[in-house]
């Protein structure tokens, strides 16, 4: 049960998640979310922030309980939220609050309902066990349509006793846990304008890696509005990170050099292996240790195991596909709880659905791809002129960095790059 008004709050009490199992790397992993934290509640200047093993402590002081908490909860590695009501050690304060916030939840009649005190100031007169009769008692009297349930309860009062104040809660707000960001390195992600790949970058963050984006359009093919959905996709994601470099990568020339060879089948399969070559290039040149792609094993053509395998030959750095096993309405699902599902699904054409051959490879050849790769004209040049004409910027939840960077262009938010 829990209540979505936390105007009563007085604090805010963030858990960590898994990754308070990894031994010595918990301190180190405990700081990261901390520093974190910190950067998210800038814009409020009255909060105060305090660390403890396994939390951090939230003291809003006048600031919006609600508003930071649906800020916090993005931040990975923190696995739950509480609004907390703070009272004074003593037996009638605590008592008092206590009955205040039962009233402010309102429970209904017939809820199942217990208290759970927490005795960790030690000098406190009462133990824990003498301290729940002590607070159950008076709450139950005042709601008769409460029932004792100690084992599988609608509503669970919790009280922890410190010296000099108490922390009185019972909601818990989930939070996205995993791993804080960065902690596991850094990987390029090839952002389309597709649902699957904003959720494969969402999924290789959770794990701790701090991700840069790089997208592929194609001007005059595409519009200048299909960029402008993927600058707001990366925004999305910056929700979670705080701030997410995206690379925009001019590839129509790369592209049309595919057309008039002979080989529509692998139009597809070539235009995947230049982008791999491209982002390979921008991930050294960053530092990042891995690509990461939106592939779901079998969704389309590209995504065969024989297609992965020929465009994966691409490149030498570790391939990260967050989505291979799983299924469209699992990613959908996905991309609809973390914010992207609605901007992926704006009809703005991105530069792989508009080249789509009639009947693309499903089982390309690698010694063919090769060959071809090695014979077209002036190829590699083309590669590293875009490079070259990749234009950098810096998202934030909030806003661009160089907003006259950010003129539209068009991309398109169907599957993956295609």
């Amino acid at each position: 049960m829990t209540t979505t008004d936390m105007g009563y709050a007085d604090m805010l009490l963030l858990r960590f998640g898994e990754f308070t199992l990894k031994g010595k790397n918990r301190s180190r992993f405990e700081k990261t979310v901390f520093r974190h934290v910190k950067e998210m509640v800038k814009p409020y200047p009255q909060v105060k922030l305090s660390r403890e093993f396994g939390r951090i402590y939230v003291e809003l002081n006048g600031e919006p309980a609600a508003e930071l908490a649906e800020a916090l909860k993005k931040v990975f590695g923190i696995a739950s939220i509480s609004p907390v009501k703070v009272a004074r050690s003593e037996l009638e304060d605590i008592l008092g609050v206590s009955r205040s916030l039962l009233h402010k939840i309102a429970p209904p009649a017939g809820s199942r309902f217990k208290v759970s005190v927490r005795r960790v100031w030690k000098d406190f007169p009462h133990g824990s066990i003498e301290m729940n009769k002590l607070i159950a008692s008076p709450l139950l009297q005042g709601y008769p349509g409460l029932l004792v349930d100690v084992k599988s309860p609608d509503l669970e009062l919790k009280i922890e006793i410190r010296e000099g104040q108490t922390y009185i809660f019972c909601e818990q707000i989930e939070g996205v846990g995993g791993f804080p960001l960065g902690t596991n390195g850094k990987a390029m992600l090839l952002l389309s304008g597709g649902i699957d790949s904003p959720v494969a970058g969402w999924s290789a963050m959770r794990r701790g890696l701090a991700v840069e984006c790089v997208h592929f359009y194609s001007y005059p093919y595409t519009s200048e509005l299909a960029r402008q959905k993927v600058v707001d996709l990366t925004r999305v994601l910056s929700g979670y990170a705080g701030e997410i470099t995206l690379h925009l990568v001019p590839f129509t020339e790369v592209q049309t050099s595919f057309s008039g060879i002979g080989q529509d089948n692998l139009i597809i399969t070539l235009m995947r292996r230049a982008m791999l070559r491209i982002a390979t290039v921008l991930a050294e040149r960053e530092g990042a240790l891995a690509l990461v792609t939106g592939d779901s094993l079998g969704q389309v053509a590209s995504q065969t195991l024989p297609s992965m395998n020929v465009i994966g030959r691409a490149t030498d750095l570790p391939l990260l596909r967050p989505l291979v096993m799983m299924d469209k309405s699992e990613i959908v699902e996905l991309s609809q709880r973390i914010g992207t599902y609605d901007l992926s699904i704006l009809p703005y054409e991105d530069c792989c659905t508009l080249f789509i051959p009639k009947s693309p490879t499903t089982n390309p050849n690698l010694r063919i791809v090769n060959k071809i790769e090695a014979t077209l004209p002036g190829y590699q040049s083309l590669l590293d002129a875009a490079v070259a004409g990749t234009e950098t910027v810096r998202i934030t939840p909030y806003g661009n960095e160089k907003p006259a960077d950010l003129v539209p262009v068009q991309a398109e938010v169907r599957e993956e790059w295609f």
